[in-house]
């Protein structure tokens, strides 16, 4: 049982936690973590950089 809890430990400490998406909301929007709109966009596409964000069609915020 010890084992089997140790390996356990050791798979989801491995796991990347720090791993924040970037959001393409339905519009086309790319937001990135830290954004105006990062929090409140709820239907989006992930993507694991702004670059791929765009590249699928995606675009910058406008900025005031």
């Amino acid at each position: 049982m010890k084992k089997i809890f140790i390996l356990i430990l050791i798979i989801c400490c491995s796991c990347d936690v720090s791993y924040v998406p970037v959001k393409k909301s339905k519009t086309g929007i790319c937001h990135e973590y830290g954004s105006k709109y990062y929090e409140q966009t709820k239907h989006f596409e992930a993507f694991q950089s702004l670059d791929e964000c765009i590249n699928s069609g995606g675009r910058l915020p406008k900025r005031k």
